[in-house]
């Protein structure tokens, strides 16, 4: 497939390193737009090395960012998508550092790409929101994450279920909307109270989903998570 292929002899050997498969995701993420998926992908082969210069993110380098329980990577919908159950009450912009943080969403798709089984490229989220105020809302950071799952894994996200939704994080939503493309807009699901235990039981077998939401799978933190 050479539709996507860069143009200088550097960036071609370095595309080389990536499949079929992420070139129709850079497709698919443009409308199958050439000059667009192009751009994109040779701004994916210039941040890679940057991002990643030893190849992956170390659990050293994400230490504090692992220590506070903000995320689980655990169990599989019904569909075999590996799921991310993030807690957006355990994060405070006051005791992150913006550079560690990104370099924990990268540590975190990376570790969620390789739960993916043979013929799934996607994965799926929970959001809970339970107990998230204003001293939780970071805009940067989200900003941040956005742009990093958008612009350089594109096409993984399947499906981001966001619960016990405080009426203040719409504020923030308001803010993130505008930045998030069309095709992953259509990803994010609001789920309310009185639906929630009947679309978590619909999108995720019981033996798969988080005791904490009355299932029997006991989560744990990601540097642990299977």
């Amino acid at each position: 497939m050479n539709c996507c292929q860069p143009n200088s002899s550097s960036d071609l050997s370095a595309g080389q390193e990536e499949d079929d498969y992420m070139l129709r995701r850079f497709l698919r993420a443009r409308d199958h737009h050439i000059g667009k998926a192009s751009a994109m992908l040779l701004k994916y082969l210039k941040w890679k090395p940057t991002a990643k210069p030893r190849g992956c993110i170390s659990e050293s380098e994400v230490a504090h960012e692992l220590s506070q329980g903000k995320l689980c990577l655990q169990g599989h919908d019904r569909q075999g998508r590996p799921m991310i159950y993030g807690f957006g009450a355990r994060h405070h912009p006051s005791n992150r550092d913006l550079d560690e943080f990104k370099r924990f969403v990268v540590y975190v798709l990376d570790a969620t790409v390789a739960r993916l089984p043979p013929g799934q490229e996607k994965f799926a989220a929970v959001a809970d929101l339970k107990g998230w105020g204003y001293s939780n809302c970071d805009i940067r950071a989200y900003l941040a994450a956005l742009e990093i799952m958008q612009n350089y894994y594109p096409e993984r996200l399947g499906r981001v279920f966001l619960i016990h939704v405080p009426y203040v994080f719409m504020a923030a939503w308001k803010i993130v909307y505008p930045f998030i493309d069309d095709n992953t807009k259509k990803k994010f699901v609001f789920v309310s109270h009185k639906d929630l235990d009947r679309t978590l039981r619909e999108a995720i077998d019981d033996a798969q989903l988080p005791e904490v939401y009355g299932g029997k799978l006991k989560l744990a933190s990601p540097a642990k998570s299977k």
